[in-house]
């Protein structure tokens, strides 16, 4: 397999040094035990194919059967043996042969690895009862946060793998959430979570993060009364065109206008301004009472 797959070169430069590094993109090791766990662990009543799939940046491999754990999380944590097996003989053979680690110590190891290297984790695809999808990345997705959660913090193996979910825009579990939130990790809301301050201000990134970061809804509010006092009255398009690129990064575009219209709804409701017209070039002003609403 080692000989199918283009394995390059790439060069990195870690935070520390003023020289480069250079590390191929997989590592040998890794490969192998994905593909040798696919040949012990694949269900052969299935009558099945193991697949390896080879992209610009990744390699995935996929075999038919349940993932016997449950998660991933799980079998790192515990890090020993399940105590059921679906081919016990093939797996015990392939050990004793030194083709893969001691059942269930093998992908504890290949996160590790991963890390050491500053790749991303392996990502696990379960979603699919019978089958088991991995994917090993052969690139790094950001250099300055993959430097500082896989090399320049003291987090423990679960926390940096949560970490790399949130970095690749992917869900976190309760426990997760509620995990790295304690510990100041991430922030903003669901789904739009981000790194937080705490991180990005090591990584330089703390314009980024600004710019995830949302205000208070005071903030905006007290935009909208400064632009309206200023000139008088103004269109939704004005207004979209005032507060858009102030909002966090992390709400999409339809998310941001929802945002802008439910602002502008609930300072209505609170007295704060007022509309005439119902459509989007409506103009928005103060009450004519004069009464200044901001609280």
């Amino acid at each position: 397999m080692r000989s199918q797959i283009r394995n390059l070169t790439v060069r990195h430069l870690p935070n520390d040094t003023l020289f480069p590094i250079e590390i191929t993109q997989y590592d040998p090791w890794v490969l192998r035990e994905c593909l040798h766990n696919c040949i012990a662990h694949q269900d052969y009543r299935l009558r099945g194919r193991i697949n390896v799939v080879e992209s610009p940046d990744s390699v995935l491999f996929t075999n038919l059967g349940s993932f016997i754990p449950g998660t991933v999380e799980e079998t790192i944590r515990h890090d020993a043996p399940t105590e059921y097996q679906r081919n016990l003989l093939l797996a015990q053979a392939m050990i004793n042969l030194n083709m893969i680690d001691t059942i269930g110590s093998g992908i504890k190891r290949m996160f590790t690895v991963q890390r050491k290297r500053y790749f991303p984790m392996p990502d696990y695809d379960l979603r699919e009862p019978e089958r088991v999808t991995v994917r090993v990345y052969g690139r790094i997705l950001d250099e300055n946060y993959t430097n500082l959660l896989l090399r320049d913090t003291e987090l423990d193996l679960l926390d940096a793998i949560a970490l790399d979910k949130v970095q690749k825009r992917r869900a976190l579990s309760d426990e997760e959430f509620t995990r790295l939130k304690r510990q100041k990790l991430i922030e903003g809301r669901r789904p739009n979570l981000f790194v937080s301050a705490k991180i990005a201000a090591v990584l330089e990134e703390k314009a980024a993060y600004i710019k995830n970061r949302a205000f208070d809804k005071g903030h905006y509010k007290e935009m909208v009364l400064a632009y309206v006092t200023q000139f008088g009255e103004a269109t939704r398009q004005e207004l979209d065109d005032l507060l858009l690129e102030k909002l966090s990064d992390t709400l999409n575009a339809e998310q941001k206008k929802k945002f802008i219209n439910n602002l502008l709804q609930e300072m209505k409701k609170a007295g704060q301004i007022t509309v005439e017209g119902a459509t989007r070039w409506g103009k928005w002003r103060l009450p004519k009472s004069g009464t200044d609403s901001r609280h």
